[in-house]
């Protein structure tokens, strides 16, 4: 596939998954081997990406992200983005804190035969807890 073809498949991922919360759309753009290399799923392929978005939509209801940076070299497409959501439920064990977050990210997705086959990501968890209100800013 092309460049502008594999970017295409992830700005799609963006849009119907991250952006409008269609967890079936997963189905549909990921790899039945999908591999995820950050650690943020339990379960393994396509079900542990279901699980690890939908606690995501559940801890904040209106996640939405803005992409700042997309990059594609070969099967590979990097995109930094920043997610905003309000803490509306239970993330990582955390209550609710009804905090607004906007937290830095870095997705590299390998894209196969037209499917999202492989995930690596870094987040900027420091800043968003916080932004939660669990870790406190220094200085302030």
């Amino acid at each position: 596939m092309s460049l502008a073809e594999n970017k295409a498949i992830v700005l799609r991922f963006i849009d119907l998954v991250q952006n409008q919360h269609n967890l079936a759309a997963i189905d549909e753009l990921y790899s039945p081997d999908f591999v995820d290399h950050s650690g943020n799923a339990d379960l393994p392929g396509t079900e542990g990406a279901k699980a690890f978005f939908g606690m995501m939509f559940a801890a904040f209801p209106d996640m939405h992200f803005t992409i700042r940076m997309q990059l594609a070299e070969g099967d590979q497409v990097m995109t930094y983005k920043t997610f905003h959501g309000t803490h509306r439920g239970d993330f990582m064990g955390m209550p609710p804190t009804g905090n607004q977050v906007a937290v830095d990210v870095i997705d590299i997705l390998t894209i196969k035969y037209g499917k999202i086959a492989e995930h690596w990501a870094v987040n900027d968890m420091l800043g968003m807890l916080q932004q939660l209100g669990v870790i406190p800013v220094p200085g302030a």
